[in-house]
């Protein structure tokens, strides 16, 4: 989907153009995918726009941060407050979706980075729709099982949202996209049910809620988390456990 310009972006304290929010060719997380990010969704309601869940998503966003090394320049309110700046200033009153990122810039390059260089932070934030099509979301969706597997939890840090973790689920998503599926679902290296490129997997068999294990998943999205609340609100039996294909048929 293209994405829809907005007039502002965020970056480095800064509200610059759209068209001028740029970074040097060299910069080192361009190269190495040294970059942490969050997708979060800003919604229209009779109270004016309210971001979800923004204090979790960046509490989330400095931990892969802390993961990786990446010493924050700002503190989690700041970065709070620039998302609604980057919203309020973009007169996005209709809901948008929020792209803050942090990563390291124009220092060197070499795998042996300074952690004492400083970490570079932006935040966009534009109109975007449901991530597999406004049909996709009202009727299902196409999936195949894909030839990728999941990233092993013992070769990077797949808790931490980084860029560099979603070269995987590009591949899964393309190989999908060319077999004719509108997106993949991931097995681990152990042949159980992990995810989709970009989503949580649940399973609704005999009024029972599935879903695979935390050890199975790259990253416990803080939808998931919510959608565990609502479950068990409605007294619904949620039921975390080792899934194989079969179990889906």
């Amino acid at each position: 989907m293209p994405l829809k310009p907005t007039k502002h972006i965020w970056f480095n304290n800064e509200l610059v153009p759209w068209e001028e929010a740029k970074i040097h060719v060299l910069s080192y997380g361009l190269h190495y995918g040294a970059a942490v990010f969050e997708g979060i969704r800003a919604y229209s309601t009779k109270n004016g726009t309210k971001i979800f869940r923004l204090e979790d998503h960046i509490k989330r966003l400095f931990n892969s941060a802390k993961i990786y090394r990446m010493n924050m320049p700002y503190d989690i309110e700041a970065i709070m407050q620039a998302s609604r700046t980057t919203i309020t200033s973009n007169n996005l009153n209709d809901g948008a979706y929020i792209r803050p990122i942090a990563f390291r810039g124009y220092n060197d390059l070499g795998l042996h980075p300074s952690l004492d260089d400083g970490i570079d932070v932006a935040i966009a934030a534009w109109e975007w729709g449901a991530y597999l099509g406004t049909d996709g979301q009202e009727k299902g969706v196409d999936v195949c099982v894909s030839s990728w597997n999941k990233i092993a939890p013992n070769t990077i840090p797949v808790m931490a949202k980084a860029s560099g973790n979603y070269l995987s689920g590009t591949l899964v998503a393309i190989e999908a996209k060319e077999n004719g599926y509108d997106e993949g679902i991931c097995l681990d290296s152990k042949g159980m049910v992990s995810e989709g490129a970009g989503e949580n997997i649940f399973m609704v068999k005999n009024n029972e809620i599935f879903t695979p294990l935390l050890a199975h998943q790259s990253l416990m999205v803080l939808r998931e988390t919510l959608s565990l609340k609502l479950l068990r609100a409605k007294v619904l039996k949620l039921r975390r456990e080792k899934l194989l294909e079969r179990n889906f048929i």
